[in-house]
């Protein structure tokens, strides 16, 4: 009879799941590390989003709020055995409050090398837009 080893982490994360589904309150399973600058005429966002593509992170502008969004697959599926989880996985929200308002229309976003930089030129006009990411 072959014996299975328990993973307690993994029953951990099983169960964090559910009681998301079930709240309906997924907080997301991690949250990627940001730096943020200020100049005279901007802000600069930076996040560690590793692994992911541009397709897998979204960024939203509203009126001084910056939202990045997106998932981090959790790897190998299917029949791999989980020795040791470490890195980051699930889905995850970051609302950024900028202490002024930004120009939505002159907001970009580039993903390089697992590095996203948002750039937000400051304006005293509010609006909402949903920033493509180069």
């Amino acid at each position: 009879m072959p014996f299975t080893r328990w993973d307690p982490l993994l029953d951990l994360l099983a169960l964090q799941a559910r009681l998301d589904r079930l709240t309906g309150t997924a907080t997301g399973g991690w949250l990627p590390p940001i730096d943020i600058y200020e100049t005279a005429d901007r802000f600069v966002v930076i996040a560690e989003v590793p692994g992911l593509t541009r397709d897998q992170v979204q960024v939203r502008v509203e009126n001084n709020h910056l939202t990045l969004s997106g998932e981090q697959p959790l790897r190998p599926g299917g029949s791999a055995r989980v020795l040791q989880i470490e890195r980051g996985h699930g889905r995850f929200t970051r609302t950024i409050v900028l202490d002024s308002a930004v120009d939505a229309a002159g907001v970009s976003a580039d993903l390089k090398d697992g590095v996203l930089t948002v750039t937000l030129p400051k304006s005293s006009n509010r609006g909402s837009q949903r920033i493509d990411i180069s």
